[in-house]
């Protein structure tokens, strides 16, 4: 008797663990089921910024705020526009100087922190502590230094017996010197650079779309001056959209500016598939 009730309990217990069993199809369904609020959200919160700003784009805006349909006029007037082709120079100058000071810096100093294993951690920790500082502090901190009179760059250069420099109000000198605030200079000489590629090529598109959108350091010391000469096209598009209340044109320069953005990380990402092994 007690065999039977044993032999029928395994069988409920099988037949239980059938009927509850999870196929992959039902635990796709439950994946995307718990994931559809959080997914929803964020594409809402992406596409309506972009859509708002396409829309915005096709319009022109009066001192007075009415709007008018102008189809592709704010983009033929970016095309004939001075200000953005020097934008473009000056956007696509910093990206250049700042990406290669950086990759150099930052493979240079993956190499020391791989060799040095028994550098304490403390030290460690402050190789990498400028990483997590917010580009404000970094600018505030770089225009201090910076700073013609009172500067301990142009201090160091007169210390030397070098003639001081205007540094961030010089027009010559303001976009290598924003630069160098955004990373620093040095050299490194033996690499493995073969098998360093696929990484290298990773954090060149990953550093791509913070530099071609360079806005927070500049703002913060040259606000885009001497006159223009740091006027990156993130600066220009603020200050035509809230300086001077174009907000037709200046979302028709942000949307440039990120098919520049999406344009340069496509590419690069075809020559990473293409160093990948």
């Amino acid at each position: 008797m007690r065999d039977d009730n044993w032999a029928i309990i395994t069988r409920t217990l099988r037949m239980a663990s059938v009927a509850n069993a999870v196929t992959p199809d039902r635990q796709r369904a439950e994946l995307a089921a718990l994931s559809a609020p959080a997914v929803l959200f964020t594409l809402a919160m992406i596409a309506f910024p972009v859509a708002y700003t396409v829309w915005l784009g096709f319009h022109a805006f009066s001192s007075t705020g009415r709007q008018s349909f102008v189809g592709l006029g704010n983009y033929s007037k970016l095309i004939a526009d001075s200000e953005f082709w020097h934008g473009l120079w000056v956007t696509l100058a910093l990206y250049i100087l700042s990406l290669a000071l950086q990759l150099v810096l930052g493979v240079w100093l993956a190499l020391l922190l791989f060799h040095a294993k028994r550098l304490p951690g403390f030290v460690r920790s402050l190789f990498i502590s400028p990483f997590m500082m917010p580009p404000v502090v970094a600018g505030l901190m770089w225009l201090v230094i910076l700073d013609p009179s009172i500067g301990a760059a142009n201090y160091v250069l007169q210390a030397v017996g070098l003639p001081p420099s205007e540094w961030l109000a010089s027009p010559i000198w303001v976009v290598p010197t924003v630069a160098l605030s955004a990373s620093a200079y040095t050299t490194f000489r033996r690499i493995t650079l073969p098998l360093l590629l696929p990484t290298i090529v990773t954090a060149i598109i990953l550093r791509s779309v913070d530099l071609l959108r360079f806005f927070d350091i500049i703002y913060i010391t040259t606000q885009g001056g001497p006159g223009n000469a740091s006027n990156t096209l993130n600066i220009y598009g603020f200050r035509v959209g809230f300086e001077f209340f174009n907000i037709g044109y200046a979302s028709a320069l942000m949307l440039t500016l990120t098919a520049i953005v999406f344009g340069a990380v496509l590419a690069f990402n075809r020559l990473r598939g293409a160093v990948t092994w």
